[in-house]
């Protein structure tokens, strides 16, 4: 039994005179095609033979079987298929005549190709643009695009929509190829059956490593985002994590947990820790705390006084994303807010602090090194008590 080889092939199905080409170079080495598919092609092994191979493209995938019949008698015996083209081979020595002797004549073969693979071009970069379009709305519409990009959610649609993008540049060319083709087929310009092979094959091989590894990378973030994910009510006492406790700003030892409002899955929403993972903050932590201290009452006596507070970290793969963070953190939460009133302050501890407070509650944006840190706090306690917090925990 003849054993089977698979080859990557080597280039773009509509480079006819490099496939020619390269099934002839495979069979010198006793590699004999026996079937094409989108990327790979299969050869038998066998003796090796000086042998010539001609592509004939028709307009549907099935070539007549009255045409093999006649290729058949010229000498040309039929191979296999991919598409709408059709692998004949026949042995050099036989010296069998072309299958189109007249280059105007196999322009006309490749008119309805022509027109179909300017339709695939059209419909993939009418796609191209609209997926384009969608991912400009996701990452630039709410002026958040390193936020995007930490937490991770739009990296697999990006690198889908690359891919997209790649797929419309290939279909774009096909069609551009295959026009140039034809028109110099229809100028007497035969085509070049021992046409170089190497330098597009090189590129092809590349192109598809690099997309393999890099799509099949991407589509592993989501299963490890989702493994990493947890959430669990955030224990009462102290916890070695990069989050401000209520306790250490309220300092009040009266205070006690509030009472939960909102279970969920055994999580109690008010007083939960919740941690993450992106490639690009490999530590992410959430947290929210309330309390509530008995008998005291805000100080506009609108009620039992019920302080919280909400923590949220990033531990940076690169450090120098983490001022674009503290901006896009900003942008985030500001809300209706002017920027004038979130009020960068220097601290010998930090690279970056801004702050902001209004009645009844605080926000301090903090970054050191590879590390962001975001804090909201509804209490009576001073902003610089927040901040000193934030300097103890951030890391």
């Amino acid at each position: 039994m003849n054993r089977s080889v698979y080859k990557l092939r080597p280039s773009d199905f509509w480079r006819i005179g490099e496939h020619e080409s390269w099934f002839t170079d495979m069979a010198a080495r006793g590699l004999y095609l026996k079937k094409m598919g989108i990327h790979f092609a299969r050869f038998e092994k066998g003796e090796p033979r000086d042998m010539k191979y001609r592509i004939d493209v028709s307009t549907t995938k099935r070539i007549p079987g009255e045409q093999i019949e006649m290729y058949g008698e010229s000498g040309w015996g039929y191979v296999t298929s991919y598409g709408q083209f059709h692998v004949f081979s026949s042995p050099a020595e036989e010296d069998a005549s072309e299958l189109h002797t007249d280059p105007a004549e196999q322009a006309y073969t490749l008119k309805e190709l022509d027109k179909k693979l300017a339709w695939n071009a059209g419909s993939a970069i009418i796609g191209m643009v609209l997926m384009f379009g969608m991912m400009a709305s996701i990452w630039l519409l709410d002026g958040t695009p390193t936020y995007v990009m930490v937490d991770g959610s739009m990296i697999t649609q990006t690198i889908l929509t690359i891919f997209i993008a790649y797929t419309a540049y290939h279909s774009l060319r096909a069609a551009l190829s295959i026009r140039d083709l034809r028109k110099r087929l229809v100028e007497g310009k035969p085509i070049d059956h021992h046409a170089s092979w190497k330098k597009h094959h090189r590129i092809h091989t590349a192109a598809a490593f690099l997309f393999t590894v890099v799509v099949g990378l991407s589509a592993i973030i989501p299963f490890a985002q989702l493994a990493k994910m947890e959430t669990n009510t955030l224990p009462e006492g102290s916890v070695d994590l990069p989050i401000v406790r209520l306790a250490d700003v309220e300092n009040d030892p009266d205070m006690i947990r509030a009472e939960a409002e909102y279970m969920s899955d055994n999580v109690d929403w008010g007083n939960r820790l919740s941690s993450e993972w992106s490639p690009l903050a490999p530590v992410q932590y959430e947290s929210d705390e309330s309390g509530v201290v008995p008998g005291k009452l805000w100080e506009d006596l609108s009620g039992e006084y019920s302080p919280a507070i909400h923590t949220e970290y990033y531990q940076l793969r690169f450090p120098g994303m983490a001022e674009n963070l503290v901006s896009d953190l900003v942008e985030r939460y500001r809300y209706d807010n002017s920027l004038d009133e979130y009020v960068e302050k220097k601290h010998a501890d930090l690279d970056l602090l801004i702050v902001h407070a209004e009645e009844g509650m605080k926000e301090v944006f903090a970054a050191h090194g590879d590390a962001v840190m975001y804090v909201r706090y509804h209490g009576d306690a001073d902003v610089s008590t927040v901040i000193e917090n934030v300097v103890g925990k951030i890391r």
